[in-house]
Formats: C-alpha cells, structure tokens, sequence
C-alpha cells in the first residue's frame, strides 16, 4: 500500500483525521518532526477516535531520517507550487505521498530534494492559498488507490 508522509505538522485534530483515513485506507503514516504537538495530545486522540491500534504510524527525527529510510521508493511531494495535478501521477504501489505543515509547507530543503515531476498540485479556484491538509491528503491518497482499482478493500 501506500505511504503518507507529514513534515512538520502542527495541528493534532489534521493528524488525528490522518491516523483515521490511515487505518481506513490502508496505508501507512510517517511522521517527520519537529511535530507541533505531542502524541498524547487530547485533540489527537479525539480526532482518531479507536483508529490508533487499526494504523501504522512511525516517526522520524528530520527528513533525512526519513528518507534513508524510505530508500528507493518514489516520493510525491504534494504542494501549492506543484509543477502537475495529482491525477496525473502514475502512482505505483509503496510510492510516498509527502506533505507539509499546515502553516508554512514544506521547507525549502525538502522541496529541493524532490524532483519537479514529482512534485503534484491539487486544483482550487484562483486567489485560494490551501485545502485543509487532511482533506488533501484524503483525496490524493484515494486517487493513489482508486488507480490500483482500491486493492484490498471492501
């Protein structure tokens, strides 16, 4: 399945929408610090409800951590600045799905690394700065599926 990845994220109740999707989709969450909360955090664990035993959640000190670990999987970063619609991306299975902070994105280091094919847009009306980051990561993280014709699912 597919890997979502947050870099930075500062609010627990997003987080918390993601360990849920997570354990609903499948898929497998990475967590980049530094995180703008702590784990145990009340807002988290509301948001996640009884999800936390049914998803995979890891946690990495900073992106280089991470992406050792990731090895030679293919990374999307999801951003504003995307060079092409998330539709577009031929996802295979095990690629990773990078997004940023809910306030600030992802870091101008961690965009270098990535490459600009790789780096996929979600369409909004002109004049709009965001979606709410757990909503994108939903519809990205479906599209990934629905191309592999939602394999494992009901």
């Amino acid at each position: 399945m597919f890997h979502i990845a947050l870099f930075n994220p500062v609010m627990a109740a997003n987080t918390g929408n993601i360990i849920r999707l997570c354990a609903n989709n499948g898929c497998t969450l990475h967590l980049i610090e530094p995180l703008g909360f702590d784990l145990e955090e009340k807002k988290l664990r509301r948001a996640g409800l009884d999800y936390h035993d049914l998803s995979r959640v890891e946690r990495y000190p900073n992106f280089d951590a991470f992406k050792q670990a990731m090895g030679a999987r293919t990374i999307y970063a999801i951003t504003t600045k995307g060079t092409r619609n998330y539709t577009e991306a031929p996802f295979k299975a095990d690629d990773v799905l990078l997004f940023g902070s809910e306030t600030s994105g992802l870091a101008p280091e961690v965009m270098a690394q990535i490459q600009p094919t790789e780096r996929l847009r979600v369409p909004m009306m002109p004049n709009n700065r965001s979606l709410n980051l757990s909503n994108t990561v939903a519809l990205v993280s479906y599209e990934a599926w629905r191309q592999h014709n939602f394999a494992g699912g009901l």
